[in-house]
């Protein structure tokens, strides 16, 4: 018997194409059709984030900074954070998101313990015997490898970072789980960049980008984005000047001159929340 409350969401509109992941059973009932283009040549890079119907995606209140606090904790929406994390070789956040969660893993069964041994089935039935990589993307090495990610041992972890990170990442003890990788370049930190350093470190199909804002925007930018999961919850979340409440995209401006659209390939909703798929064009990889 299953020890959580949890039913299929409401299957609305499903134009995904290409092959059907094989999900365990308890999974395809949740979820149903999981299916992504081919994609021999390159990896695939999916995104996920929750925001409110304002467009809040994180709240930047002491203790209340996580994406819980934007989708009411709603098990519909972890149970897919699971999902995604199950199918994908890498997922990448950058260092304020790590901060926001400092005793959390990027794995399915730590977002949604009660499905953990399902996706753990996921993943051997895609073959992927480990966990996925964790990639901390830092500017500043602004991150404490005290924390659990880095200690536990539980996943593999690549800090991906510049070379004034690498000086202020060196003052701690590394631990064995986990590599550095050190980018030259001058200026910021590019999708790209990140992502070569990902493929260089483990061979990737699948991955996933689960924000901030900022790394979320640079993603867009460079248009290394094939997919976005987008959790709509019922929520007013406000703004009133005093705390930055950033939304989905930081740093970055698309529109008026270069609007990036997206194309709705799935709606499923699960009482008052809405979990949106849309496909935008990548153009990962390319010369940057």
């Amino acid at each position: 018997m299953n020890t959580y409350d949890l039913t299929a969401p409401e299957r609305l509109f499903d134009v995904g194409h290409g092959k059907d992941l094989p999900l365990p059973p308890e999974l395809a009932t949740l979820y149903g059709h999981l299916r992504f283009p081919a994609h021999t040549d390159r990896p695939y890079i999916i995104g996920n984030f929750v925001t409110t119907l304002d467009g809040v995606v994180a709240l930047n209140m002491s203790g209340d900074d996580g994406g819980g606090d934007i989708s009411g904790f709603n098990q519909h929406d972890r149970m897919l954070m699971g999902l995604l994390r199950a199918i994908v070789d890498a997922v990448i956040v950058g260092a304020g998101t790590q901060r926001a969660v400092p005793r959390h893993r990027w794995t399915a069964g730590s977002i949604y313990p009660p499905l953990a041994e399902t996706y753990l089935q996921l993943r051997t039935n895609l073959g992927k015997s480990a966990p996925p990589l964790n990639v901390i993307v830092t500017e500043r090495g602004n991150i404490s490898l005290d924390l659990p990610v880095f200690q536990s041992a539980e996943v593999p972890v690549l800090i991906v970072t510049t070379k004034r990170g690498w000086n202020r990442i060196h003052t701690q003890s590394i631990p064995p789980s986990v590599q550095i990788s050190t980018l030259d370049n001058a200026g910021p930190l590019t999708a790209q960049a990140i992502l070569e350093e990902v493929g260089r470190v483990s061979q990737s199909d699948l991955i996933l980008v689960e924000g901030g804002p900022q790394l979320m925007g640079d993603f867009f930018a460079e248009q290394c984005l094939d997919e976005l999961f987008l959790t709509l919850a019922p929520q007013i979340a406000g703004r009133d000047g005093n705390v930055e409440r950033p939304g989905l995209v930081a740093g970055k401006t698309f529109a008026p001159e270069h609007p990036l659209w997206g194309r709705l390939i799935s709606v499923k909703r699960a009482g008052s929340h809405l979990f949106l798929r849309y496909a935008f064009d990548s153009k990962y990889p390319k010369s940057l």
